[in-house]
């Protein structure tokens, strides 16, 4: 099974607003997808509170798997989008909080 690992790129972490704009890309690709921390047992990424569950702080690096056709360009699209710093791009509240 595939997989990559990423340090989030979010200042204050996989926090709610990243989290879900995380998740929403993740539930539209056409293959499941995972995401751990360490050694601990996957969640499925398409699911918030699971991915909230983590509790991925600024910094984390966090592993993202998935299976099927197609896995690899998947996992390289959702580990760009957790690479970059979703609260300072547009729309993000200033001041974000976790």
């Amino acid at each position: 099974m595939p997989e990559r690992t990423v340090v989030l790129g979010s200042a204050q972490g996989l926090h709610a607003r990243p989290a879900k704009i995380f998740v929403q890309e993740a539930a539209r690709q056409p293959v499941p997808v995972f995401i751990r921390i360490g050694d601990r047992a996957p969640v499925p990424a398409g699911g918030l509170l699971g991915v909230l569950s983590l509790g991925a702080g600024p910094g984390a690096e966090v592993i993202l798997s998935a299976d099927g056709e197609g896995a690899d360009a998947v996992l390289d699209e959702l580990a760009a989008l957790l690479a970059r710093d979703l609260d300072a791009e547009p729309g993000a509240p200033s001041g974000a909080a976790p």
